[in-house]
């Protein structure tokens, strides 16, 4: 199999190029350098003129994107979101289609459908999309407009939707986490019960595999996840165990902590601390007849062993 990997340069591009190469696909990434490499196209998402082709290829699986950290401070936000995440996908999408590509794999994201679920009622892939914020919008939008696209065509159209994603070198709000289990400051969320879903790097890897190698059509939205739901109070302790500490969550009312942080201007954050946001797998692991092949205990121990002095 001949597959094509956008955003093969950043960190879940790069490990899952790894990954398709070690189960003998050949692959091909993409970059807007201009410098020769093996095995890497020219393909800059945002340039007016393309001058590759895809007709080797065929699959593509589509991870470029920018999410909020990304978003410059001196362009409106909104107008890159959807130059970047939503125009370039669909003209990806159309470039596969005319080419003969067999199947687009396009690597979503669980904030297409929001940001919390009630308790016990996960996201399934029949609940309604309410993205609540530019980026889970320009998400919901690529996947419409890559679905318009390749509408009546050759091309296969296989959209997944991960929660966080975390894993050996991860940044951004996981590796906040990481950085708070480390450091094992006495904190008031003994008493939290939440649930979220996360899907660890290897996993997902494993699942975009999946969909490469699946012999028949396939055209569907996929939920993915690790396949257990964990508290905020479970994740900050199996991380601060993993750092070989023993964990010091204290017991406090989350009502209060919830009300104060919103005083304070940090919903967002005690959205995440606090509230459940849980996706409904069954449909995946049923189509697929799929398992994550790593425990969540292996992958956290794996995330914080990747930090530790070489």
């Amino acid at each position: 199999m001949k597959v094509l990997v956008t955003g093969s340069s950043g960190w879940i591009g790069n490990s899952l190029c790894e990954a398709l190469r070690a189960r003998g696909h050949g692959v091909v990434g993409s970059s807007r350098s201009n410098v020769p490499q093996p095995d890497v196209l020219n393909i800059d998402l945002l340039s007016s003129q393309w001058n590759f082709t895809l007709d080797s290829i065929n699959t593509v699986i589509h991870c470029a994107g920018i999410s909020l950290s990304d978003a410059v401070t001196n362009e409106d936000a909104k107008a890159q979101f959807w130059k970047v995440n939503v125009e370039a996908a669909q003209k990806l999408a159309r470039k596969a289609k005319d080419s003969g590509v067999t199947r687009f794999v396009f690597l979503s994201s669980a904030k297409a459908m929001g940001e919390q679920t009630e308790p016990n009622a996960p996201f399934s892939i029949l609940s309604d999309c309410a993205p609540e914020d530019l980026y889970g919008e320009s998400k919901l939008a690529a996947e419409r407009a890559i679905q318009q696209e390749l509408l009546g065509s050759n091309t296969e159209l296989v959209c997944i939707r991960p929660p966080l994603v975390y894993g050996a070198g991860v940044k951004a709000n996981f590796r906040a986490l990481m950085n708070i289990a480390q450091r094992n400051l006495p904190l008031p969320l003994g008493s939290v019960k939440n649930k979220r879903s996360f899907i660890a790097l290897d996993n997902l890897n494993d699942f975009i595999a999946t969909c490469v190698e699946y012999p028949d059509t396939l055209n569907e939205i996929f939920l993915i996840s690790d396949g257990i739901d964990v508290s905020t109070k479970e994740l900050l302790v199996a991380l601060t165990r993993a750092y070989g500490k023993n964990p010091r969550l204290l017991p406090a009312p989350v009502s209060i902590m919830r009300t104060c942080a919103e005083i304070l201007g940090k919903k967002t954050i005690a959205q995440r601390l606090f509230g459940n946001l849980q996706l409904d797998v069954k449909h995946s692991i049923n189509t697929l007849a799929w398992q994550p092949p790593v425990s969540f205990e292996d992958a956290i121990n794996a995330a914080v062993a990747y930090d530790a002095p070489k």
